[in-house]
C-alpha cells in the first residue's frame, strides 16, 4: 500500500522569498503544497510590535534597539541581500517554485479568511513563518499540527533572534533552530528537533546564520516533517531547563560579540601559527 503524501500549508510574509518561494518549493517537493498564506501586515501591526518592545525593556533600551536598526541598514543589509540572492537562485535550481498553488494573500494569519481558507485546503501540518502569534482555532486547525522553525534554541532562546542573543551571551552550542509545534503559548510547543550547522560567527551576520540554521538543514526537516505525519516522531524532554524570552537586536550587544568574536579568531590564528 503507498504511503499518502503529506497535505502541507506555508504561512509567510509577503516578499520574503527564500520563505514565499524557497520553502515552498522545497515543500512542493515532498509534499503536496494545499496552499500558501502570503501576509501583508498593516503599519498598525509594525507600530504595536515596537509598542509592546518598548513596553518590554523601556525606553532607553529601545535606543539600543533602534541603533542596531541604523547599523544593519547601513553596514549589513546590503550584503544579506545580496546572499538571499543568491540563495534563492540556488535554492530555485533544486526546488522549482511550484504552480497551481492556492494562495490567500491577507494582513493577519488570525483573520477569519485564513482561517477558512485553511481549513478549506485541509492541510496535515502547517508551516507558520511569520513573526504573528497564531490563535488557537488556527494553529489547532492541521491534524497534525502547526510547526515553527524557531531561530533558537528552546526552551533557552525563546520568542525573537535567539540566534542572535545565543551569539551575544557566548552561548555558541545554543545557536541553531527549534522545530516545535505551536501551542497557546510563546515558543512553549513540543520540541522535535534541533538543527545548526557549523557557522562562521567572525564572518556571517547573525540574519545570515539565522537563515541558515534552517536551510542548511532542509533534508533533516523533510524526514523529521514526515515522521511527524507517520505518528513515528517523539517531542524531546525540555522539562528542567533554563527558560527565557528575547527580543530585538542591541547594538550595544552586537559590538561586543563582534570583539569577542575577532579575539577568539585572532586567538585561534595565532595557536595554529605556534
Amino acid at each position: 500500500m503507498p504511503i499518502e503524501r503529506i497535505r502541507t500549508l506555508l504561512i509567510c510574509h509577503d516578499g520574503a522569498e527564500l520563505d514565499q518561494k524557497g520553502l515552498a518549493g522545497w515543500l512542493a517537493s515532498f509534499s503536496d503544497l494545499v496552499g500558501v498564506v502570503v501576509l501583508r501586515e498593516k503599519p498598525r501591526r509594525m507600530r504595536r510590535r515596537i509598542q509592546k518592545e518598548i513596553e518590554r525593556i523601556g525606553a532607553l533600551r529601545f535606543l539600543d534597539v533602534i541603533a542596531f536598526r541604523l547599523y544593519h541598514y547601513v553596514f549589513l543589509a546590503r550584503s544579506e541581500r545580496e546572499w538571499r540572492r543568491r540563495k534563492l537562485e540556488e535554492l530555485s535550481h533544486i526546488y522549482p517554485e511550484p504552480v497551481d498553488v492556492r494562495s490567500l494573500f491577507t494582513h493577519s494569519p488570525n483573520s477569519p479568511e485564513a482561517q477558512e481558507f485553511i481549513r478549506q485546503c485541509e492541510p496535515d501540518i502547517v508551516l507558520a513563518r511569520c513573526k504573528t502569534l497564531l490563535n488557537e482555532k488556527v494553529f489547532s486547525i492541521p491534524s497534525k499540527g502547526t510547526f515553527v522553525m524557531h531561530p533558537g534554541i528552546c526552551p533557552e532562546y525563546r520568542n525573537a533572534h535567539g540566534c542572535f542573543w545565543a551569539l551575544a551571551n557566548g552561548d555558541l552550542d545554543k545557536v541553531g533552530m527549534t522545530l516545535l509545534r505551536i501551542d497557546t503559548g510563546i515558543d512553549t510547543g513540543p520540541v522535535y528537533g534541533y538543527y545548526s550547522y557549523n557557522y562562521d560567527q567572525a564572518h556571517e551576520s547573525p540574519m545570515i546564520i539565522q537563515y541558515r540554521v534552517v536551510l542548511e538543514n532542509l533534508h533533516a526537516l523533510e524526514k523529521k516533517l514526515i515522521e511527524i505525519h507517520n505518528d513515528e516522531a517523539t517531542p524531546l524532554d525540555t522539562s528542567g531547563r533554563e527558560s527565557s524570552t528575547w527580543g530585538q537586536p542591541w547594538l550595544s550587544s552586537y559590538l561586543k560579540m563582534r570583539r569577542r568574536a575577532r579575539r577568539n579568531e585572532n586567538e585561534s590564528h595565532f595557536s595554529h601559527v605556534s
